[in-house]
């Protein structure tokens, strides 16, 4: 079993990671960290946790956990990502794990030279449904892909709320925009070669809450657009010469509705449902990283496609300040 420690009782931590890695077959959770003992302590009781910490130091020094799971604002996390690696552990961090590109160099040092784990929490990667677009993908199901579409949206204009404070790493691009881009790379396996968008930021708050995209891969093209500022919404979809894929609620299922998709012939006479109810993507992610960590093999999302991930949000701030493309 690897022992986690978490760092930080943030709210998705609480609502959705530690519930699943109490769930998980491999790994559990030894250790709360916080910078109040009386809410590490809380949260510990609550999960049936043995240990809490009043600092987040004194538990990277600990020998009660092997891995670290950050889900720090933002700004905090290339940050702790390395005072955690060179403390020895493996690490989980939340998405984005930097808000540049070149911070990642400073992991992948961390990593290689402390012989850790270090791996962003890209949920999405580890789900049956998006497994079955890669696989339907490969296997030619929709013919030559020539175009994929996607939108991400929600409304929070809360303005304690780190998403709209910019010096918490907020914005709409870090936190949602990261997703279709993730997803289109791991199904397709290819990467974006320049950028076309448009970003508007949030007057009082300075944080981008709107941006349209489009993307050159070179043998097909993506557009899509993400929102903190408008009614919610989620979905994918992959149209090829031959038939399309939809993914319906392709990355929050339990609050955009059913996680399925659906696999559309050319001139839709044929059409095929795939459903995967109760696919638990938190649970899979942190056995798959266990797994990975504990040196048994598994998929995980290395800090090398981090980076490549990083530079595409990178390209598309810069190319919504100019007409016209930006190379990634």
């Amino acid at each position: 079993m690897l022992r986690f420690g978490i760092l930080s009782t943030a709210k998705i931590g609480r609502e959705l990671v530690v519930p699943a890695i109490q769930d998980a077959e491999n790994c559990v959770v030894t250790a709360v960290a916080s910078r109040d003992l009386a809410r590490a302590r809380e949260m510990a009781d609550r999960f049936s946790v043995l240990h809490a910490f009043g600092t987040y130091e004194e538990m990277l020094a600990s020998d009660t956990i092997d891995a670290v799971y950050i889900p720090l604002p933002t700004s905090q996390h290339v940050e702790w990502t390395i005072k955690a690696a060179d403390a020895g552990k493996h690490v989980l961090c939340e998405k984005p794990i930097a808000l540049k590109a070149d911070e990642i160099d400073s992991l992948i040092a961390a990593r290689d030279r402390n012989k850790v784990l270090v791996t962003e929490a890209y949920m999405v990667t580890y789900t049956p449904v998006w497994q079955k677009v890669r696989s339907l993908l490969a296997a030619g199901a929709i013919g030559r892909l020539r175009h994929v579409q996607g939108a991400f949206t929600y409304f929070n204009r809360d303005a304690g709320n780190m998403r709209n404070i910019p010096a918490l790493g907020g914005g709409g691009l870090p936190d949602i925009g990261v997703y279709p881009t993730i997803s289109t790379r791991f199904v397709t396996g290819r990467e974006p070669l320049r950028i076309q968008a448009v970003t508007e930021r949030d007057p009082e708050f300075g944080t981008d809450i709107y941006s349209s995209v489009k993307a050159d891969f070179g043998d097909f093209e993506m557009s899509f657009y993400i929102s903190t500022q408008m009614a919610a919404r989620q979905v994918m979809v992959f149209h090829g010469t031959d038939g399309f894929i939809e993914v319906k609620s392709p990355f929050n299922a339990d609050r955009y509705g059913a996680e399925e998709l659906e696999l559309t012939n050319r001139n839709h006479s044929e059409s095929q449902i795939f459903r995967f109810p109760d696919s638990r993507q938190y649970k899979r992610e942190a056995e798959a990283f266990a797994s990975a960590a504990l040196g048994r093999g598994a998929e995980v999302v290395t800090l090398e496609s981090s980076k490549l991930n990083q530079k595409v949000i990178d390209a598309i701030y810069r190319a919504s300040e100019k007409d016209g493309w930006e190379p990634v």
